[in-house]
């Protein structure tokens, strides 16, 4: 894998994600060196929708973009619904987009980045649900396995991880 030391990565989840979409990314992130940051609207424990559990690093309202070298935002429907309704949250992927920082999205972790205005003009792919209101907000939506576009990089499903991660990985070294 690519060298992602000095690096920190901020995860930006809630309760309800896909547990494998948190956990098969960070762990790619800290085997390459990188470390990975937990930040969620509240503090305390989050639970995924199979019982995976995960403590909470940072809270949105307390969170910098700025502080981070790339953004990654697991799906769970649960997850990106609640997610993309807490304001701190919208503006700390706004940070990231102004900044132009890599952002990896999988599944549905891609619907607050419609709230964020973050998709315009972009190629990308997600979970087929998304597919129109990707569009609706100026994506262009594939259906591949990863695509990255310049610091973008998205997926579709927990079965797309291993393209996802290496992609995930590589975009974020070079940055």
């Amino acid at each position: 894998m690519t060298d992602l030391t000095g690096k920190t990565i901020a995860f930006l989840l809630t309760d309800g994600y896909e547990d494998s979409e948190l956990t098969s990314p960070w762990d790619a992130v800290v085997e390459a060196g990188g470390k990975a940051v937990l930040i969620a609207p509240e503090s305390g424990e989050l639970e995924g929708k199979k019982g995976h559990k995960a403590s909470v690093d940072i809270v949105t309202s307390d969170a910098n973009a700025t502080d981070y070298d790339a953004l990654m935002l697991p799906g769970g429907v649960v997850n990106a619904d609640h997610l993309r309704m807490d304001e701190a949250a919208v503006d700390f992927v706004r940070g990231f987009v102004s900044d132009a920082k890599p952002i990896g999205v999988i599944c549905h972790g891609g619907w607050i980045l419609t709230d964020a205005e973050a998709v315009d003009g972009k190629k990308m792919t997600s979970y087929a649900s998304l597919k129109t209101d990707l569009k609706n907000a100026g994506a262009s939506w594939v259906d591949e396995e990863v695509v990255v576009d310049g610091g973008l990089v998205s997926s579709r499903t927990p079965d797309d991880l291993p393209a996802f991660n290496r992609e995930f990985v590589a975009v974020v070294a070079k940055a």
